[in-house]
């Protein structure tokens, strides 16, 4: 019988799965600099300190998704930082078509990241429940 307090294997998976996403994800805000400023609605304040922000949060609630004591704040904190993340989306929608590094954005590619953050945010408010 299955015991709900402990976690299956498929949720663990899918836990690191989702916690690395968030690592590399952050890391690459420094790695990858400049390829944030050509999504960034150009109303924001300073890029460069949000890009580095983002970067920072998504590594560290990637980190504490893979805690159970912090687990639930973290899918929480990403839900908020997915909706947060909402006006890049909708900015690349307006601005597509263009260039990102090598590769073109079309409007398809621009409106379909909105399904794909409505996924993500549905994965992280799994993990407000455990």
């Amino acid at each position: 019988m299955h015991n709900p307090d402990k976690p299956t294997a498929t949720f663990k998976i899918l836990l690191w799965i989702y916690a690395l996403f968030y690592i590399v994800a952050g890391f690459n805000h420094f790695i990858s600099t400049t390829g944030y400023y050509t999504i960034m609605p150009e109303w924001l304040p300073a890029h460069k300190f949000l890009i580095y922000l983002s970067g920072i949060l998504e590594i560290t609630f990637g980190v504490m998704l893979l805690f159970k004591r912090t687990r639930r704040p973290a899918g929480w904190l990403i839900v908020l930082m997915l909706l947060a993340f909402m006006p890049a989306h909708i900015y690349m929608i307006q601005k597509a078509p263009f260039m990102l590094k090598s590769i073109e954005i079309t409007p398809f590619i621009a409106w379909i990241r909105i399904p794909f953050q409505a996924l993500f945010i549905w994965w992280a408010w799994i993990y407000t429940k455990k």
